[in-house]
């Protein structure tokens, strides 16, 4: 308790940007093993209760990475006591990602406890640090209270099963996503506002921008791998590489061409930096979803380019462009304040590739979405220099 309450672990706000340091780009590394379980989840379960489990608990695992981020964003990751918190959540992390395939399985109470000791022992940790006094003390303790009831649901949850452990898990999930909205309000503790978090805007969203990159790599990853489980290398296995590296090059390009550095630039000149950055994450969970689902759309398309088009698999052909595009859009939003027509054009064109899906194959469906990913990259970045030399000029 000494050793805690005693040590420097927040970091110096001396007016220069808190740099992503390795220790964090460490811890990174047990995400993406969790965000390849979880893509090989839905493959291997691509039906609509598959994809509800795996929505589940892909926004266990950002909430789990989110919450990290802000408290990385507030203490020095380089600090001793804060090195060790880490390593310790990230071996807890490595088996939840472990036994995240059978999570609403054999494994369930597994994944629980472990998520739960992820979520409040890192909070407790904190709490301990503050103490009573500091200006950050009773937002984490009110946040220590709502991630000791999700624990609660995560674990009832564990020990139920089938639909039961479907809904208190949903529960939990609602509970973590939902009460920063609130400012962590509890009965008797009052509530935590934005404009109390003193965030360093930089940090949060190269921390996102980061995250991005590992879900487009985990889909790379994907892609070399179906590839080189394939034991004959034909003209469409081929042309559907080609397809899935251009469509994800394009998802970068979306992206990371120009809005990445705007987004990074918002959020530092913010009047309430707290709230765009709460902001930034409610987004990015909605925009990484979709480049998990088209890493799963990859793979279809490479172990069966001639495949005739089932629901299943033309659900995610055009639902992971389709959440990519609508994440990358809201994301807009709060950066320009308007919704890209180029996104909008892009929504369109993919609905109206479902009605004729069916008269063709796989490989079709995957290359008109790639077709439709570039039309929307060239547009965007197109518009959006056009934009920047306008201002320039001005």
């Amino acid at each position: 308790m000494t050793f805690l309450a005693s040590a420097t672990l927040l970091r110096r706000r001396d007016g220069h940007e808190a740099r992503v340091t390795y220790v964090e780009l460490f811890f990174d590394l047990v995400y993406v093993f969790a965000v390849t379980q979880l893509s090989h989840s839905l493959l291997h379960d691509l039906t609509l209760m598959g994809a509800v489990h795996a929505l589940v608990l892909w926004f266990a695992v950002w909430l789990g990475w989110q919450y990290t981020c802000w408290v990385t964003n507030w203490f020095d990751p380089d600090a001793l006591a804060m090195r060790i918190m880490l390593f310790a959540v990230m071996l807890v992390g490595l088996i939840a990602a472990a036994v995240l395939p059978d999570a609403f399985g054999a494994n369930g109470l597994i994944f629980a406890i472990c998520y739960a000791l992820i979520q409040v022992g890192r909070t407790v940790f904190i709490v301990l640090h503050l103490g009573p006094h500091h200006a950050l003390s009773a937002n984490f303790r009110r946040m220590l209270g709502w991630l000791c009831i999700s624990a609660v649901l995560w674990i009832a949850g564990g020990l139920a099963s089938g639909d039961a452990r479907l809904a208190l898990w949903t529960a939990a999930v609602a509970c973590e996503y939902v009460s920063p909205m609130i400012g962590f309000r509890l009965p008797g503790m009052g509530r935590s506002y934005t404009t109390d978090w003193t965030i360093e805007g930089g940090h949060i969203a190269e921390r996102c921008q980061l995250f991005v990159i590992v879900a487009l790599g985990e889909t790379l990853l994907i892609t070399g791998a179906t590839l080189g489980d394939r034991g004959q290398w034909d003209t469409p296995t081929l042309i559907a590489l080609l397809a899935a590296f251009l469509g994800t090059a394009a998802m970068w390009w979306v992206y990371f061409d120009t809005s990445s550095k705007d987004g990074s630039h918002a959020i530092e000149h913010a009047s309430d930096p707290g709230r765009m950055g709460a902001r930034f994450h409610y987004v990015h969970v909605i925009l990484i979803a979709g480049v998990i689902v088209s890493a799963v759309a990859n793979e279809l398309v490479i172990q069966h380019p001639d495949g005739r088009i089932a629901t299943p698999a033309l659900a995610a052909l055009l639902c992971g462009p389709a959440l990519y595009m609508l994440g990358n859009g809201i994301y807009k939003s709060v950066v320009y304040l308007r919704f890209p027509l180029s996104h909008v054009v892009g929504l369109i064109l993919l609905a109206a590739l479902a009605p004729v899906a069916y008269v063709t194959d796989n490989l079709m469906v995957g290359g008109l979405t790639t077709i439709v990913m570039i039309v929307v990259a060239v547009w965007e970045s197109v518009s959006r220099r056009g934009a920047a030399r306008a201002a320039a000029t001005l």
